[in-house]
């Protein structure tokens, strides 16, 4: 009969409940949110199976036969579409794609309809979407080992994926080697808990006053690096929280706070691997080979056992891949051979406190600083040099650039970087009756590659007009930007990711234009709301000024034209040379004169 007398000797994987033959086992939460085995006295047989396969009892034999020292690639999808859809490389998906196509199943995690997470098997290609991409929780396994040996039994193939205690427990589960089985572990850094994952969610619902119907583990429209979890909300808002913002990570990788106990002292860590297969992110892929995008993601790949290899042989078109050194990638990849570790004393306290605080008040309270007061103090400084840098750099001490950087910015908004910089041969001219208002900085005019180059950057603001720079924006030269009398132009600048527009922009704002958080401009793109406050055509509805939105991190190509009364949805993508004269949808790509769609659900990276 299995008991738990230290909750750091359960991994949750849910083998014991399945193996037991009376359905004597199930499973309770505790105050944390991770479930453990409870023996049902009456019911028990004392037969010891829930003991002989529990992963962290029992060795799993695959250990023995294993490789001691696997062979290490580094790899990614053909597909672009696939790599974009997934945590790193798509390494899975092409795992999966060979087990579909020959009519196989395939295994893994997925979120449920409230976003708790179980493991799923089918043998439908539909659910790959659902199966792909991490989702750092813990997954409820119950029942799910009775079902694959179901499958292996009717002799039809099986790809399994999970965190290397689950792949133990099944390995232990069955008793047996399926030849018709290949399994793959993920390099785990520890599964968070269901309870605050789920206080998480409630946080983001209450930011965004909607309820969430998807999210997504590292979505990679604003790369890969900045480990963005992606939300959809009921009422067609998406919302992104990257790890600079994402108080979830900020708790889970920074702080450690709400890891399984078992996790801090891992008993599946180092080699040989449980698995056929291990796949994972491969960190610091820069510094080892230059084919691949670092920011897109790509997998890392350990071929454990000779049927991975053997698999491994019949994915290989699917992928492109090299071999890779192991000992470098251990170097980046500390989760294959060491436990995360306790950084924490108030694990206790937090939990205690989870029910009663706001997410955001928890983790205020309880999460660890890695950053002393010295790395803060060399943060700051660092950040003020840049600015000076780039002040230098953007000005380049010319005294006219210098005079109207100090006029139209002020010294308190500099020194809080906050305003505009001039570059050279910039000019400019404000009404004193304008409403300026800044909360980032415009870089206006900048001369990146021929600094000495005599282009004119012209910026006019009239009477009356609010202009408000509300985040940091970059603008080439050669570019005119002109907002009339009592008319508005915001510019959100970068939230996520640069906002920039290159040389050659034209602005005339005769209403209002607004330009939202992390939109890229090319070459002459012309953005004007108004045809001219003394031009009228004898048409119904006619009117000389619309209002325009750039919605966010939409991307206007090279001599794109936006006309009057234009809403660009978020994540758009207007062609090069295209003239638009009636909205556009949201992650729709249109070209052409008129603008036409010519693509929906296009999703692009920064």
């Amino acid at each position: 009969m299995i008991e738990i007398k230290d909750k750091k000797d359960c991994c949750g994987c849910n083998a014991c409940g399945d193996i037991c033959p009376n359905n004597a086992i199930d499973f309770s939460t505790d105050i944390e949110g991770f479930w453990y085995p409870t023996v049902n006295q009456s019911k028990c047989i004392g037969c010891g199976l829930c003991n002989n396969i529990c992963p962290v009892i029992t060795q799993c034999k695959s250990k023995n036969v294993n490789d001691k020292k696997p062979v290490c690639y580094v790899a990614e999808h053909r597909s672009v579409e696939v790599v974009f859809s997934s945590t790193s490389g798509g390494m899975f998906s092409a795992l999966a794609e060979y087990m579909y196509s020959h009519n196989g199943y395939v295994g893994g995690a997925v979120h449920n309809e409230d976003f708790s997470v179980s493991h799923f098997i089918s043998n439908s290609k539909a659910d790959l979407k659902r199966l792909r991409r991490s989702k750092d929780l813990q997954s409820n396994a119950e029942g799910f080992y009775k079902e694959v040996k179901g499958i292996l039994d009717a002799d039809k193939g099986v790809l399994v994926c999970g965190v290397p205690c689950q792949i133990a427990g099944l390995i232990n589960y069955l008793g047996k080697d399926y030849d018709n089985l290949v399994t793959i572990d993920l390099i785990c850094a520890g599964v968070n808990s269901p309870k605050v994952w789920r206080k998480y969610l409630d946080y983001i619902e209450e930011l965004n006053s909607s309820h969430i119907i998807w999210t997504e583990n590292k979505s990679k429209e604003y790369g890969w690096n900045n480990l963005t979890q992606k939300f959809i909300f009921e009422d067609g808002k998406e919302y992104f929280d990257t790890r600079k913002t994402s108080l979830f990570t900020h708790g889970y990788i920074e702080s450690h706070l709400y890891c399984r106990p078992s996790c801090y002292d891992c008993r599946f860590k180092g080699f040989p691997r449980v698995s056929d297969i291990t796949i994972g992110d491969f960190w610091g892929i820069t510094n080892y080979s230059n084919n691949y995008n670092s920011d897109m993601g790509t997998s890392l790949v350990l071929i454990n056992s000779k049927k991975g290899k053997d698999y491994f042989e019949l994915i290989k078109k699917r992928i492109n891949y090299e071999d890779a050194d192991l000992d470098w990638a251990l170097s980046g990849n500390p989760a294959l051979s060491s436990s995360i570790s306790i950084l924490s004393d108030k694990r206790t306290e937090f939990f205690s406190d989870l029910d009663n605080l706001r997410f955001d008040q928890l983790i205020e309270k309880y999460s660890v600083s890695k950053k002393s007061h010295i790395k803060t103090y060399l943060r700051k400084l660092k950040k003020k040099l840049g600015f000076i840098r780039r002040v230098v750099n953007t000005t380049r001490l010319n005294p006219v650039a210098l005079y109207q950087t100090i006029k139209y910015s002020g010294i308190k908004n500099l020194l809080k970087g906050k305003g505009i910089l001039c570059g050279t041969n910039s000019h400019i001219k404000i009404d004193k009756t304008a409403d300026l208002e800044f909360e980032g900085v415009l870089t206006f005019g900048r001369k990146e590659k021929f600094v000495r180059s005599k282009q004119e950057s012209r910026l006019f603001v009239g009477k009356n007009a609010t202009f408000k720079v509300l985040g940091d924006f970059e603008i080439d030269s050669d570019c005119e930007l002109v907002v009339f009398e009592n008319a508005e132009l915001i510019i959100h600048g970068g939230k996520h990711s640069g906002s920039d527009a290159n040389t050659g922009l034209c602005i005339i704002c005769g209403e209002k234009i607004e330009i939202l958080s992390d939109v890229g401009i090319g070459r002459k793109v012309t953005i004007r709301d108004t045809n001219g406050a003394s031009h009228y055509i004898n048409t119904t509805g006619y009117r000389p000024s619309r209002p325009i939105e750039i919605g966010e991190k939409a991307w206007i190509c090279e001599a794109a034209t936006i006309m009057p009364g234009v809403k660009i949805g978020r994540g758009a993508i207007v062609g090069g040379c295209s003239m638009v004269t009636k909205s556009v949808p949201a992650h729709a790509m249109v070209s052409g004169i008129p603008a036409c769609v010519v693509q929906e659900n296009v999703l692009w990276k920064w």
